[in-house]
């Protein structure tokens, strides 16, 4: 599996910045200042010149600009890859989790077996942050300002049971009730005790689905398991977007599928 490498783009390009102003006016400095003979001034310009350009250099190969950060990547893709449809006749598209997107889940996890569900034409992908609940499990965020927002986690199953093999299904993590109490917390970060509305169980090309309606946070969580992760598919919204957009908020979390 490829590596990815990431670097702050705060403190280096501070650094980066700060060495090439302090280099400019070291050489500007040279031109101007008197030295003792023409070789010692040429040595100490030369010098100067150098490191500049060292700098200059290492921030290029970095991929720093003046407005953010580059992510040097090897191998795999990582980070937001394309994976959308074009819009169908309603204006809904589907989002299917490419192959070739790598995912920070542990060293030495097999590939994610790939998912995808459907979302209205405005919503689209966001960046995941390590802060959010569920933390560097998270592997996709989308959002739409007007209904909503949605995330889905990708968990090693073995963090939570020993006993659970490499190809399971959700039926073998337990029932429902069991399912929704012991991950539950990974959605909503707290106890889901009096909060679950309804719970159903349907099935789809052979894959049991649970899908669970919480309040309070309005939620929709949609939870299976394929190979040896756990997948749990949230949906949720304010107040007012669950009021007014229910419907396409259950829709989008019933149409989620393990490929």
């Amino acid at each position: 599996m490829g590596t990815i490498v990431y670097t702050s783009p705060c403190l280096c390009w501070k650094m980066c910045a700060s060495e090439r102003r302090r280099f400019r006016a070291r050489a500007s400095a040279c031109s101007r200042e008197g030295t003792n003979s023409d070789e010692e001034s040429e040595n100490k310009c030369g010098m100067v010149n150098r490191r500049f350009a060292m700098i200059s250099g290492a921030s290029m190969v970095l991929g720093f600009s003046g407005e953010g950060l580059a992510v040097v990547k090897q191998g795999l893709l990582a980070g937001r890859v394309p994976g959308l449809s074009e819009p169908d006749e309603q204006g809904w598209r589907t989002y299917r989790r490419p192959d070739d997107k790598s995912g920070g889940h542990g060293v030495g996890w097999s590939p994610i077996i790939p998912y995808s569900f459907a979302v209205p034409q405005e919503w689209d992908e966001v960046p995941v942050s390590i802060a959010d609940l569920g933390g560097t499990e998270i592997d996709l965020r989308f959002a739409s300002p007007k209904e909503g927002r949605l995330f889905v986690i990708v968990a090693p199953v073995k963090r939570f049971s020993d006993t659970l093999g490499e190809d399971i299904t959700i039926e073998e993590i337990g029932p429902p009730e069991k399912v929704i109490n012991a991950f539950g917390p990974e959605v909503i970060g707290e106890n889901v005790e009096g909060k679950v509305l309804s719970s159903e169980v349907t099935e789809n090309s052979g894959r049991k689905y649970y899908h669970f309606e919480l309040e309070p946070p309005h939620v929709l969580i949609t939870a299976t398991a394929a190979g040896n992760r756990l997948y749990l598919f949230s949906v949720t919204g304010n107040g007012l977007q669950w009021k007014r957009h229910y419907s396409d908020l259950n829709r989008i979390a019933r149409s989620f599928r393990v490929v």
